[in-house]
C-alpha cells in the first residue's frame, strides 16, 4: 500500500483547502486513516482519523468544527476538508494508515505513511 497526498497550498486566514490521500491499492474501508501535521522544529501532531468499518471519526481539539475527515465512495481516497484555516494550521500534512479493527481509530498506530503536502496559511 502506498499513499499519495495532494491538495496543499497557500491560503489566507479564514480560507479553505481540501487535502486528498490516494491509496495505490487495497480498500481503505478496512484501515484506520489518519492525518498528521508537522512544523519544522516541532514534533509531528496527530490531527484526525477515520475508522470507516467501525464508523468513528476523531479530531484533535484545535480543529474540531473546522476540519472534516472522510472517504470517497470507492473507499480508495481519504479527504481532509479544512475550513476557517488559521496561521497555526500551517505545516506539512501527512496521511497514514493503521489497523482498522479498533472501536476508536485514535487507538490505532499508523504504519504506512505518505510523503506529505505543504499547507501554508498566511495573510
Amino acid at each position: 500500500l502506498q499513499l499519495v497526498e495532494s491538495g496543499g497550498g497557500q491560503v489566507q486566514p479564514g480560507g479553505s483547502l481540501r487535502l486528498s490521500c490516494a491509496a495505490s491499492e487495497d480498500d481503505l474501508f478496512y484501515y484506520s486513516v489518519h492525518w498528521f501535521r508537522q512544523v519544522p522544529g516541532k514534533e509531528r501532531e496527530w490531527v484526525a482519523c477515520i475508522g470507516e468499518s467501525t464508523n468513528n471519526r476523531n479530531y484533535v481539539g484545535s480543529v474540531k468544527g473546522r476540519f472534516t475527515i472522510s472517504l470517497d465512495d470507492t473507499k480508495t481516497t481519504a479527504y481532509l476538508q479544512m475550513n476557517d484555516l488559521r496561521t497555526e494550521d500551517t505545516g506539512v500534512y501527512y496521511c497514514a494508515t493503521g489497523a482498522g479493527d479498533y472501536s476508536s481509530c485514535a487507538n490505532s498506530s499508523p504504519s504506512t505513511w505518505g510523503q506529505g503536502t505543504q499547507v501554508t496559511v498566511t495573510g
